[in-house]
């Protein structure tokens, strides 16, 4: 849910910040108070199209920022911000946007700086926008197909999940089959590539960690004088007499003669006669080395041939000898399949023949799950429908292409299955169904995308939904049943709802009342959460207009009461 919303020097709002609550929260007041403002900014927070007409005049900039609480760490939004690398912990999303008096946007989430397309996918994942003449979601056609999906549940998405992973096998061999039935002189060019490219890594004789260890012999060869000089000081510094390990020996004499004297000097004793011996195998090694330390130019010479040798190599096939020699291996089994390439494609062609039987199979089964929960999904539909006083209207998911119906082996394969689906309309008796894309706007409009929100909120899994002025057009007892539907569809998720209707104000379980002020001469918006009297006077203004009543505000508290009879039950 949308939980708080910081909107400064935005249009006519120069400093607001809003806190949401769950359920249902109505937003009223006079025109231009400044309700679709807000919903504009979040609007443009969620990744809509920006520009600098939105920063307040005189200002360099507008800053747009929203915190988003996510329940349950499967959401939607969770997988889209592991995708994008963004931490999704504490079951928190920050949003924010600034956008500069010259139009350009600064978009962030959760601190990290992100594209549009990127804020734009994200928030599409957390908040839905209706407002009356905006094409959504549940209006394009080729959303219809997931939605039913949805609506399905885990027997549509386990019958969607089996076609999918044979469509990923499937995918896989055409990519290989496309790629052997290149032509014959490309194939040749790229034979010859790949074998001058392997011959060349073989004749090197690459060993794993080769590289490593002729650096570290380099810089022993290269520092040998620096070596020598250490070693031979270290040694004259520890060897011979009057040096440490005659000391150490003297010492150990005494620490020897003082524990026959009292045993609790054993202990001591035992140390200073093991370091003497330590150190003794330690000059004896030191004087090894001295005898076997040579400087080799020769060796130097070679090692720095092979290493450049080594490091053109890692310039063209990878970063390390490790990558090279996979690469080989990589390359050396793509010779063999071009070099043999009729009997692969051959090969390839008999997997893709099997593998499109099988997806035939899963194909159908999804389309006859699919077309069960599209009859329970029209049924839904039509009650929701009635309910909203469209008794005649007729729903339907039209089935334009079916798995179901084909058995050859020339059907459209695609990764959500073969059918293809769209929801069809008729709202007067007798016309024709038509695509729901091509319905009219209106207060019918408005009634057919509340009926449809309120079966598939739940199934869409958006963290907010927003209703901005969807009721227009609409009064009386229409107006009574949209409240309830609105309300329904926040029980399963929060709604936001700018509404000119006293009977969906009553509905709300937080009322916001927008007004807005001059001061200093500039216009500034602001909002109140209205208290039980409040929402009295408020409803009983929108019920009656400038003039509110006794009468009105006693029709108001009728219609609270009502809206908390209809709440509970």
């Amino acid at each position: 849910m949308l939980a708080e919303l910081s909107i400064k020097n935005f249009a006519i709002i120069e400093s607001l910040s809003i806190s949401f609550e769950k359920g249902l929260t109505v937003l009223t007041g006079e025109t231009g108070a400044g309700k679709s403002i807000i919903i504009d900014a979040i609007n443009l927070l969620i990744g809509g199209r920006g520009s600098s007409e939105f920063v307040r005049h005189g200002e360099d900039k507008a800053e747009l920022e929203g915190l988003f609480l996510i329940e349950g760490e499967n959401h939607q939004v969770i997988q889209k911000l592991t995708e994008f690398g963004i931490d999704a912990g504490d079951g928190m999303a920050v949003l924010r946007r600034d956008i500069s008096s010259s139009g350009k946007s600064v978009c962030r989430v959760n601190g990290k700086l992100v594209t549009i397309a990127v804020l734009r996918e994200i928030g599409g994942a957390l908040v839905d926008i209706h407002s009356q003449n905006e094409h959504q979601e549940l209006m394009n056609p080729d959303l219809h197909l997931p939605l039913l999906d949805h609506f399905g549940g885990r027997e549509a998405a386990a019958a969607l999940k089996e076609y999918q992973e044979l469509y990923k096998r499937y995918e896989q061999a055409v990519k290989q089959l496309k790629s052997l039935n290149k032509d014959e002189q490309q194939m040749a060019h790229r034979l010859d590539l790949l074998q001058f490219q392997f011959d060349e890594i073989t004749k090197s004789d690459l060993k794993l960690k080769e590289d490593e260890e002729l650096y570290e012999e380099r810089q022993r060869i290269s520092n040998f004088e620096r070596i020598h000089a250490s070693l031979q000081a270290a040694y004259h510094s520890l060897g011979g007499e009057q040096k440490g390990l005659d000391f150490i020996g003297m010492a150990m004499n005494d620490l020897e003669e003082a524990a026959s004297l009292d045993s609790s000097f054993d202990g001591l004793n035992e140390n200073v006669a093991n370091s003497f011996y330590l150190l003794e195998d330690a000059i004896s090694e030191i004087r090894n080395q001295l005898d076997s330390l040579e400087f080799d130019p020769v060796r130097l010479d070679f090692i720095e041939g092979r290493l450049n040798e080594i490091n053109g190599l890692k310039r063209k096939y990878g970063k390390t000898v490790e990558d090279i020699l996979e690469y080989a291996a990589g390359i050396e089994e793509e010779i063999e399949t071009l070099l043999n390439r009729e009997t692969h494609i051959a090969k390839i062609e008999k997997e893709m023949a099997s593998i499109r039987k099988d997806l035939l199979v899963e194909a159908k089964n999804l389309s006859i799950i699919r077309q069960k929960y599209a009859k329970k999904l029209v049924g839904q539909i039509h009650k929701e429908l009635k309910d909203l006083y469209m008794e005649k209207t007729v729903f339907n998911v039209e089935f334009l292409q079916s798995a179901s119906e084909h058995g050859g082996m020339n059907e459209r394969i695609q990764k959500d299955g073969m059918d293809v689906v769209e929801f069809y309309i008729s709202t007067n008796p007798g016309e024709p169904l038509k695509p729901l894309s091509k319905i009219a706007s209106g207060g019918e409009l408005s009634r057919i995308i509340l009926a449809l929100k309120n079966i598939f909120s739940e199934h869409q899994g958006i963290t907010s939904i927003i209703f901005d002025e969807v009721d227009t057009g609409v009064s009386g007892r229409v107006a009574q049943s949209m409240a309830e539907k609105i309300y329904k569809v926040s029980v399963g998720s929060q709604v936001l709802c700018i509404s000119h209707l006293p009977q969906v104000a009553a509905m709300a379980d937080t009322h916001l009342f927008i007004s807005k002020q001059t001061l200093s001469g500039r216009t500034r918006t602001k909002v109140h959460a209205l208290s039980q009297d409040e929402k009295i006077r408020e409803i009983g203004r929108m019920i009656s207009g400038v003039e509110i009543t006794e009468l009105t505000k006693e029709h108001a508290r009728e219609l609270l009461q009502l809206a908390s009879q209809i709440k509970s039950a």
